[in-house]
């Protein structure tokens, strides 16, 4: 516990430098990625020194929102789920002085869960410490202009961004999300399976196109002989 405030601490007392603002359009793929569930509890959320009361509930639903809004854009072909654990939060107050104003933090655990596989991906959970931003309200203290609405707001977002971060690292590194020989195999089956059907279609047009002919030619016959026995108009 003591080791876990003073991680809480010395978080609280640093600033944050991340832009978070960039989640429009499509994001790059990580390897075949794609999120299922999201599954965000706070059974053991400690509240730091100096910090303001925060409504339990209220910081699984900013950090679970987030996670959806930043990971919902990754359409992979496999699928995996996050296991979100808040750990200790603070909020910062308005301080006095303004040069010793805390800053606020987040610290959570994650684990990365493969779906086809029933399986962790890291059998020890990742923790991450998340800071806000340093902004025009942030660098004096975000408890002098933010609520602590707001403040939890901040901070899922750049914990979202900070777990996006973070698996990406993994995969480069791990190839944690790569592509499984079995996909793969499927995959190229069915391609063939799509090259066998364009084929049948494409004889299957081939092969009504020359019927078509066929009849038109007949039709024509028919009308030239029928002219011919007509004679020739007066």
């Amino acid at each position: 516990m003591f080791r876990f405030l003073t991680v809480l601490i010395a978080a609280a007392f640093l600033t944050g430098c991340e832009d978070i603002d960039d989640i429009s359009g499509k994001p790059r793929p990580i390897g075949e990625f794609a999120l299922a569930h999201n599954i965000v509890v706070a059974p053991n959320l400690v509240k730091g020194p100096a910090s303001r009361e925060a409504d339990k509930d209220e910081f699984i639903a900013a950090v679970t929102k987030a996670i959806d809004a930043r990971f919902s854009r990754y359409d992979g072909d496999q699928l995996y789920h996050f296991g979100i654990s808040l750990e200790g939060y603070v909020l910062a107050q308005p301080g006095i002085p303004i040069v010793l104003s805390p800053k606020s933090a987040l610290i959570l655990k994650i684990t990365v869960w493969d779906d086809a596989a029933g399986k962790k991906l890291n059998e020890e959970a990742e923790q991450i410490t998340i800071l806000e931003n340093v902004d025009g309200d942030s660098i004096v203290g975000s408890g002098l202009t933010k609520t602590a609405e707001e403040q939890m707001d901040a901070l899922a977002l750049n914990a979202a961004k900070m777990i996006q971060r973070w698996i990406t690292r993994q995969h480069q590194q791990e190839k944690w999300f790569k592509k499984r020989a079995g996909e793969t195999a499927k995959t190229n089956e069915k391609t063939e399976e799509a090259k066998a059907d364009a084929k049948v279609a494409t004889d299957v047009d081939v092969e009504a196109a020359e019927k078509t002919l066929e009849t038109a030619k007949a039709e024509v016959a028919s009308a030239e002989d029928a002219a011919k026995d007509a004679g020739p108009v007066n």
